[in-house]
């Protein structure tokens, strides 16, 4: 009797956290404002600390030379000496004793003033390098505002568009050149992105036109009864030449369009984009013998939904065309994970090498293999995928499965 082989297992949900790693204390970021902070305030510290140092010792130095300039004797009888501060003078039995006592008595008064001269000084230190070190945050930021308006500056150009400029005035400095600098770099970005648009515009009618023209000439040959079988199959196959030629150019159109970041933005649900894509590739996977499943839960995003559409539909085409022959399936799962949108497609096939992953991005290239050259498609699918998640402030991750196959893995922002 045949046996029939167990059906493959489902495929193991990632251990790993897709989230860029966080730092232990995010409340803590050395910034350049902190570290001018720290410098101006350390630097002011020292400076107080030296100069504490001296002045202490120069008085020091002061009281010592003082009291021994000042050296003197008490001789005689019947001398009563009495302080509040050195009350053992009443109890000296000759002028040896007192004289002592006197010495004694001095050299603790000169270190008691010694000692209350140095408290005060290291608590107006403190009081004043609590100063410093505001003063420094305020003048430290004040310095810095104008990289603060550059940096906004050029985060309203990364999520807008590249007409914005600094235009900063004011002296002409080092950050004043740096601005203007910045500004220069975003006129030729400017130009270079308006030329690629024009580009892709132009090059868009010039390659669709003739090979529009192409492939009714070739139906409509195709079309004539009388005509040669020869010419028939001839014709069937300049038509499928055509065919793929259109789908390269219309690959690397929009390639070059989803490379520019989405300007106008609508909400759209991954799980409705997943969804369609699923419905457009069920006959190719029926045709092969693999199976769609998988559970779409809501994960709104804002973005083009045709462009995400193209994720979802290029990533499902190619877990459907590279599977295995028999028992094959293909997961497709939507949901929120860490506040992020995430699209997940697995699918078993060939054992696919981890250093060979990114390769797979790459235009034209396929696993093991450097430019494409088989019917499955044009070799565009993950590149543009890749670039429509950059496009959306996104990303694509793909990981080899344990047992052949792939966990391709789309995070969008919500």
């Amino acid at each position: 009797m045949k046996t029939v082989p167990a059906p493959p297992a489902a495929p193991p949900k990632p251990s790993w956290d897709p989230r860029q790693p966080e730092q232990a204390f995010p409340w803590i970021r050395s910034t350049i404002r902190i570290r001018l902070t720290l410098l101006y305030g350390g630097m002011f510290l020292i400076a107080g600390i030296l100069l504490l140092s001296i002045i202490y010792l120069l008085t020091a130095q002061a009281l010592r030379d003082g009291t021994q300039q000042a050296d003197f004797q008490v001789t005689g009888q019947n001398i009563h000496l009495s302080s509040s501060t050195c009350p053992a003078l009443n109890q000296a039995q000759n002028d040896e004793q007192l004289n002592a006592m006197l010495r004694s008595c001095l050299g603790s008064q000169r270190q008691e003033a010694l000692n209350d001269l140095l408290n005060r000084s290291l608590l107006a230190l403190v009081g004043l390098s609590v100063i410093a070190f505001a003063f420094g945050y305020a003048m430290a930021g004040r310095v810095l505002s104008p990289l603060g308006r550059i940096t906004r500056t050029a985060r309203r150009v990364a999520g807008t568009d590249l007409s914005r400029r600094i235009e900063m005035d004011g002296p002409d400095d080092e950050l004043k050149e740096l601005a203007d600098t910045f500004d220069e770099m975003l006129d030729r970005l400017e130009r270079a992105f308006t030329a690629q648009q024009r580009f892709v515009a132009n090059a868009s009618h010039e390659l669709r036109t003739p090979l529009a023209i192409n492939r009714t000439l070739l139906e409509v040959h195709l079309s004539d009864p009388g005509a040669p079988v020869e010419l028939q199959q001839l014709g069937r196959t300049l038509l499928a030449t055509n065919e793929r030629s259109e789908q390269l150019v219309e690959g690397l159109l929009l390639l070059a369009r989803s490379d520019n970041q989405i300007v106008e933005r609508k909400p759209v649900d991954m799980a409705e984009v997943a969804t369609r894509a699923l419905d457009q590739t069920r006959g190719e996977a029926q045709d092969k013998g693999v199976e769609l499943r998988g559970e779409q839960e809501p994960a709104v995003v804002q973005g083009n939904g045709v462009l995400l559409e193209r994720i979802a539909l290029n990533l499902v085409q190619n877990a459907v065309r590279y599977n295995v022959a028999d028992n094959g399936w293909v997961e497709v799962t939507t949901g929120i994970e860490h506040g992020q949108a995430v699209l997940v497609v697995s699918n078993t096939g060939p054992v696919v090498p981890a250093y060979e992953i990114d390769n797979l991005f790459e235009p034209f290239r396929r696993l093991r293999t450097e430019r494409t050259g088989s019917d499955k498609g044009v070799g565009l699918g993950l590149s543009i995928a890749r670039s429509v998640a950059r496009a959306h402030g996104g990303r694509i991750i793909a990981e080899p499965r344990e047992g052949g196959g792939l966990v391709m893995r789309v995070m969008l922002p919500v």
